[in-house]
């Protein structure tokens, strides 16, 4: 059906940058809403940011705002996430998702596919 490999994740230093990427696969999109999300063990996942496939329509958590740059390439089916002015707080593994109908918000409930998420580490 619909896969999702996120890839760039590593340690970096408070202030430094990282760029994820979300390789999908499977099956073309058409109305697709994908999203990227963060979580920390114990602790509940949360949105960062989405995308909308076709009209590239952005949003993002207030958290993040500024900071982060969600983008898509859709002749490669890939989607990235440019992480400028990194917190220790952003430490997380970081997944991607998407949602079929494209009519995704924030919830992680409203999300069909998920990838198997790459790890980000900020130190101090």
């Amino acid at each position: 059906q619909v896969q999702l490999v996120e890839s760039g994740g590593g340690l970096v230093q408070a202030g430094g940058s990282l760029r994820l990427s979300c390789a999908i696969s499977g099956r073309t999109f058409s109305s697709y809403t994908v999203g990227w999300f963060r979580q920390v063990p114990g602790k509940e996942r949360d949105f960062v940011a989405r995308i909308s496939w076709i009209g590239g329509s952005t949003y993002y958590a207030d958290s993040v705002k500024g900071r982060f740059t969600i983008s898509r390439d859709n002749a490669k089916n890939t989607v990235y996430l440019q992480m400028n002015s990194l917190k220790p707080d952003d430490t997380a593994v970081y997944y991607c998702a998407a949602n079929k109908l494209g009519v995704a918000g924030p919830q992680v409930s409203l999300y069909d596919y998920w990838g198997q998420g790459t790890q980000v580490t900020v130190s101090s």
